[in-house]
């Protein structure tokens, strides 16, 4: 196997363990002897790999690598450049903003024949509706989510009746024209869907929920039959 490709793997094996993992392990799954290991090992940490251990112990991969060019082949190129461009045309203005200075970060990084590949490409976005919730509503509720802290809103439902309600925000699902809240309502003692376009207020706090957001997804998915991811 050519060395670029088989960096990649190795970067992309070391992505599944959270904990050191033996020398001879990623050796074996790469088929590529211990020596091998170790050169690429070094090739990837002068490249700036936060790779952490030594022969004997096993290795880790931690978090903030920068991806070098040879982290992308074509396609994942294209794949990057549709994202993006969805969530520059689809998202709030500051995640819109985002996704725009990342094509940027990637394009700095890029030889130039990719570079070009990334400026050209002839995946595009359609038109869509325009966000129904305000960039500062929807920075509020990412944040929320991130901290894992209670949000306070006043919610109208489709007949215009509107309940007060402390939620635990869990996760937000981008739709061509809606958006929608998945949390834990403290009213209902359950999980519900809130359309941001149907949010009347709403109010950031410091309280954090009881449970772990990744928790609530979990028992979220099982409720609804949904694979986990």
């Amino acid at each position: 196997m050519p060395r670029a490709p088989r960096l990649l793997d190795l970067i992309q094996l070391l992505r599944r363990y959270r904990r050191p993992v033996p020398g001879a392990v990623l050796a074996a799954e790469l088929g590529i002897s211990i020596r091998t290991l170790y050169r690429d090992i070094e090739t990837l940490k002068a490249q700036g790999a936060h790779i952490q251990g030594e022969a004997g112990l096993g290795f880790v991969l931690r978090p903030g690598f920068m991806l070098p060019p040879l982290m992308f082949s074509e396609e994942e190129i294209e794949a990057l450049v549709l994202g993006s461009r969805w969530v520059s045309e689809r998202a709030d203005g500051s995640l819109s903003e985002a996704a725009r200075d990342v094509l940027s970060k990637i394009g700095a990084v890029l030889p130039a024949d990719l570079r070009d590949g990334l400026e050209r490409s002839g995946l595009l976005i359609g038109p869509g509706a325009p966000v129904a919730a305000g960039d500062s509503e929807f920075k509020a509720i990412r944040q929320a989510i991130r901290s894992e802290c209670k949000l306070r809103i006043v919610y109208a439902d489709e007949n215009g009746d509107r309940t007060e309600r402390s939620i635990w925000p869990a996760a937000v699902a981008y739709y061509d024209r809606v958006r929608v809240l998945v949390a834990w309502c403290e009213l209902r003692e359950g999980y519900r869907h809130f359309r941001t376009d149907r949010i009347a207020t709403l109010e950031a706090t410091s309280e954090r929920y009881p449970r772990r957001r990744t928790s609530l997804l979990k028992e979220w998915r099982a409720q609804r039959g949904l694979p986990e991811q």
